[in-house]
């Protein structure tokens, strides 16, 4: 499969994958000032912006598969990498599954929900897209909107309202568009449980961040992922919400640099 990708800046390559229902355009807040110290690579990942959707099963799985594949044929293996949210769960598989990835940043990981929080993530979101997709005629005057910014995305950011009116633009066309959105939401809430790797395991660096607001993956989770993961290190994001390369830009940027350069 052809995925995607916007490529830019020169230096040490640098793999960013968004999460579920965006696309490359998901990392504009960070792009530019990580393309000033690295080649930056942004996926769109199957059934997300330019890519076309497998045609088979959509799951971590079978997308932790398409990313290997086109790592191998553009060779990318052992590249450094960022993900956020679904894409940082996508980074953690890949570390698990060893020798595809250097250093990691994983930015909340979805898939370490248990109980209620299962439910609540998947019927919170579930009802969000139907509503974007509604909105969609009208999704543009929302979005130079602060309050229409804040009442999109109260559950994703901590100050919605102070976002770029053209980046939250781009990531409701992108879920509105995505065919594979509702298949992949199914999967990642109740399909098959994240796994880790003992202590010692990983060789490279890895980090999870962890934003101190999240409303989508509660900021509980962080230590069962840190129990599946114990090679990892954890940061912890003041003050933001799901996305912290949304919130807080240039935070994210130093760590990514701090734990991949």
């Amino acid at each position: 499969m052809q995925m995607h990708f916007e490529r830019r800046g020169q230096g040490k390559p640098l793999l960013l994958i968004h999460g579920i229902g965006g696309s490359w355009k998901s990392w504009n807040s960070v792009i530019d000032g990580l393309a000033s110290h690295r080649e930056v690579i942004a996926l769109d990942l199957p059934g997300h912006g330019k890519t076309p959707a497998l045609s088979g099963e959509v799951s971590i799985r079978t997308l932790a598969d398409a990313v290997t594949v086109f790592l191998q044929e553009n060779n990318l293996t052992g590249i450094d990498a960022v993900g956020s949210s679904m894409g940082a769960r996508l980074v953690l598989e890949l570390v698990r599954r060893g020798n595809v990835l250097g250093a990691v940043v994983s930015l909340d990981p979805g898939g370490f929900w248990k109980g209620w929080e299962i439910p609540f993530f998947y019927n919170s979101i579930a009802a969000s897209i139907r509503l974007v997709r509604l909105l969609q005629p009208v999704m543009p005057g929302i979005c130079k909107s602060a309050l229409g910014r804040s009442l999109l995305l109260l559950q994703f950011s901590k100050q919605p309202s102070k976002l770029s009116p053209q980046l939250v633009l781009d990531e409701m066309r992108s879920y509105a568009a995505s065919p594979s959105f509702n298949e992949l939401l199914r999967n990642l809430a109740h399909g098959e449980p994240q796994l880790g790797l003992p202590s010692g395991s990983v060789i490279k660096p890895l980090a999870i961040g962890w934003g101190r607001n999240d409303r989508v993956c509660f900021p509980k989770q962080a230590s069962r992922a840190i129990s599946l993961f114990p090679d990892a290190t954890l940061h912890w994001f003041e003050n933001c919400g799901h996305f912290p390369h949304w919130d807080a830009p240039q935070r994210t940027i130093e760590l990514i640099f701090k734990i991949t350069d």
